[in-house]
Order: C-alpha cells, then sequence, then structure tokens
C-alpha cells in the first residue's frame, strides 16, 4: 500500500511539475532576453549611438534602480490581485517597453527606456517563486525554482545565437540588426501575457486539471508543511523589510547579482575581445558554451540539495567556486581557458540560486516568506546596477575590464563567507 502510495505521490507531483515549470520556464526566458540582450545590441549599438563604456555600463545598471523601486510594491499587488492578472500585466507592460527600446535615438532615451523596462519586470521573478510555493511542498522547492530559474542560463543559450543571428542578417527597411533584434525578441513577452491571463492558475483547489482527491492531497500536504516550521514567523510587510535575517540575505544577494550580471552583460565583448575577426554570430555561439555547462551543474546541484534537506553550504559553496574562477579569468590570456573559466563562474553562480531561495521559507511564514522574497530580490537586484557599472567604469579608464573582474570576485568571496556563516537553523525536515 505504501509503495502505491508513493507511486501516487510522485505521478501527482509529476503532473503538477508538467503543468506549471514549462510555462513559467518559457516566460522566463522571454524576460530574461528582454533584459539581457542589450549586451549583444553593444556589439553594434554602442558605435551607432556613440556610446562610451561608462554609458553601456550605466544603460545596463540602471534597469535594476526601476526594478529596485517597484519590486516590493508590485509584489503586494500580486497577492492582491492573483498571479494570473498580475504577471500577465507585467508581460504585457515589459513587452511593449522592450518593443520601443528598438526605437531609440540616443543615449537619453535608452536611459529612460530601460529604467521602464526594470519598472515594468518589477516582481515576476519574486512572483512566481512565491507562487511555487502555492503548489510544491519545501522539500521539492529548491528542484522546482532550479526546473525554473535554468531558464536563465537557457535564455542566454537561446539568446546567444538568435541576437546575433538577426543582428547580422535582418537589416529590413535600412533599420540596423540590433534594432530588429529589440523589436523581435520583445513581441513574445506581450504575446505570452495574454497566454498568460487564459492558462495559469492561481490556487490548487482552482485547477480543473486536478481530481478532488488531488486537491485535497496537495493541500493537505501544504499545510503539514506550515504546521512542521512552528517557529516561522508571520510578519507585516514594513516588520518583514526590516528584519535582519532579510537584510542579510538581501546583503548577500546584493553581492552576487554584482558578479553575475557583471559577467552576464560584458561576456559579449569579453569574448570579442579573443580576436577582432570574429562575428557577430561566432561571439554568440560561442556564449552559449558557459551557460550550457551552467544549466546542467544548476539542476544536478538542486536535486543534491533536496536530496540532503539542505541549503546553506549548498548555497555558499557554489559562492566560493566562482569566486575563484571570476579572479582567475583575469590572469589568463589564452580563450580556450578563459572559456572555461568563465563557464565555471557561470555554474557557480546559477547553482546558487536555488537553495538560497529555499533560505527564507526556513523560518518566515509563507505569506510572509512572499514579502521577504520581494524584499531579497529588489534590494539584491541593486548589485545588478553595481556591477556592470562598476566594469564599465573600470572598461574605460583602464580600457581593460581586469580589475573590475577582480574586485567582483572579492565581492563574492564575501557573500561566500555570509552564506557560510548564517545562522539559520535547519534540521532534516527543513523547519527552523
Amino acid at each position: 500500500m505504501q509503495t502505491n502510495q508513493t507511486i501516487n505521490e510522485r505521478a501527482l507531483v509529476r503532473k503538477i511539475t508538467s503543468k506549471i515549470i514549462p510555462f513559467v520556464f518559457i516566460l522566463y526566458i522571454i524576460s530574461y532576453l528582454d533584459r539581457a540582450n542589450i549586451g549583444y545590441a553593444a556589439l553594434q549599438m554602442n558605435k551607432e549611438l556613440a556610446l562610451s563604456a561608462e554609458a553601456f555600463g550605466f544603460i545596463s545598471g540602471i534597469f535594476f534602480i526601476g526594478y529596485f523601486l517597484f519590486e516590493v510594491p508590485s509584489n503586494v499587488m500580486l497577492n492582491k490581485f492573483g498571479a494570473r492578472r498580475w504577471i500577465a500585466r507585467i508581460l504585457l507592460s515589459w513587452g511593449l517597453v522592450s518593443v520601443a527600446c528598438g526605437f531609440v535615438q540616443n543615449a537619453t532615451q535608452l536611459y529612460v527606456l530601460r529604467f521602464l523596462l526594470g519598472v515594468a519586470e518589477a516582481g515576476f521573478f519574486p512572483g512566481i517563486i512565491v507562487y511555487l510555493t502555492y503548489w510544491f511542498r519545501q522539500k521539492e522547492l529548491a528542484t522546482t525554482v532550479a526546473l525554473f530559474t535554468a531558464a536563465i542560463p537557457v535564455s542566454y543559450i537561446i539568446g546567444a545565437p538568435l541576437s546575433t543571428w538577426i543582428m547580422d542578417n535582418v537589416h529590413w527597411f535600412g533599420w540596423s540588426g540590433w534594432r530588429w533584434m529589440l523589436v523581435l525578441e520583445g513581441v513574445p513577452a506581450v504575446i505570452g501575457g495574454l497566454f498568460c491571463y487564459f492558462y495559469l492558475i492561481d490556487r490548487p483547489q482552482d485547477a480543473k486539471w486536478l481530481t478532488d482527491q488531488e486537491k485535497a492531497w496537495i493541500l493537505d500536504e501544504l499545510e503539514k508543511d506550515r504546521q512542521a516550521k512552528p517557529e516561522a514567523k508571520h510578519l507585516s510587510t514594513v516588520k518583514t523589510m526590516t528584519n535582519p535575517k532579510v537584510l542579510y540575505l538581501s546583503f548577500i544577494y546584493f553581492v552576487y547579482q554584482c558578479g553575475s550580471l557583471g559577467v552576464g552583460y560584458w561576456m559579449p565583448q569579453i569574448i570579442k575581445g579573443f580576436a577582432s575577426s570574429l562575428t557577430h554570430t561566432q561571439v554568440g555561439l560561442i556564449a552559449m558554451i558557459p551557460y550550457l555547462f551552467a544549466t546542467i551543474v544548476m539542476v544536478l546541484w538542486s536535486r543534491s540539495s533536496d536530496r540532503r534537506v539542505e541549503r546553506r553550504l549548498h548555497s555558499a559553496i557554489p559562492l566560493a567556486v566562482a569566486a575563484a574562477a571570476m579572479g582567475s579569468i583575469a590572469y589568463v590570456g589564452n580563450p580556450y581557458v578563459s572559456i572555461l573559466l568563465i563557464s565555471l563562474s557561470l555554474a557557480g553562480l546559477y547553482a546558487f540560486k536555488s537553495p538560497f531561495w529555499a533560505l527564507p521559507t526556513l523560518f518566515l511564514s509563507r505569506e510572509t516568506a512572499a514579502v521577504s522574497i520581494a524584499v531579497i530580490n529588489s534590494l539584491g537586484n541593486l548589485g545588478g546596477f553595481v556591477g556592470p557599472s562598476l566594469i564599465g567604469y573600470v572598461k574605460g579608464k583602464e580600457n581593460s575590464a581586469t580589475l573590475g573582474l577582480l574586485f567582483l570576485a572579492v565581492l563574492l568571496v564575501i557573500s561566500f563567507l555570509m552564506t557560510f556563516f548564517i545562522r539559520i537553523k535547519e534540521t532534516r525536515a527543513g523547519q527552523v
């Protein structure tokens, strides 16, 4: 009888996963294409708009200022209006802004639109993370989040060759390839928003594709999860935003984002520096390699975290690997070794994500965790402004990104130490 229950349980989890994860996975790929394609656009755009390295760094990073300012309000609205309506709104608005970026004529217009893109997308990632907690138990959370966040490296795997191919081959009506790339990659977000409104289901009890028995089982299991954390706190929005553990995790994520996005936005130009003869398409194909490797490591590492029901070390160790690899890039001249080190760096950075996002649920109630995840993501994403801007500043002064990469590696060491010594109690059941 126990065997049948186990088989049914696994089958039901697979059923829920198959209904939810592929869809939100695709949405996140679209999200990251629109966020990160500016790195590939820079290969043509910087010259056409006469953008300096400092200006491009600021353009890359200002997205996160808008993101920071509207992240928590957006997540509060998601709780009020429901995931289906609010995530659809996010997709529609960021799709329209992304398309508008293809029409810019100067740096100022691009500053404004990149800021508005951050405003439009704010709330999407933490909203999906919270949405997943409505459907999946604590013991499945890291793997589930990994399957979702694997869309980040996959978006680069898809986006690198796609973006650069469009830039090299699409010049309709005399428009530059980078403009068409921004427009064509913005349209799927608008389409995704329409699909989201009609496809996404807010809660298990509303799912027509579940039987009454399946709904009851899921709700019962989620309630057991909640009761298994008797010390989990339920805090007001203001208290959540000032909770010491939430702020501590926010700083860790801030440093992480400095490194992750600092490398991500500048990698096309780093690769282009290997050989001036590389075409944009070749740069895109080479850029696939680190992200393909990172995707595989990310999923395997998250499964290890779930099997052991351990989050702290599974969050800390990848940061140490990323720091060591990123620091080494600065001293390597061989392009093959550089790609290997970039691959290790990105693998560490992405493997960190899933175990890390399971940490807030260990000491806060599900409702409070929704706001805490938004706060952590909001404050942490300011690192997305600092990292690219820092490398842009250093590259503009030194004509090399070496010092910027070294500084980001030092920050990752700090983030590793903070994560390693974090004081969150874990048990085999995953409670505080």
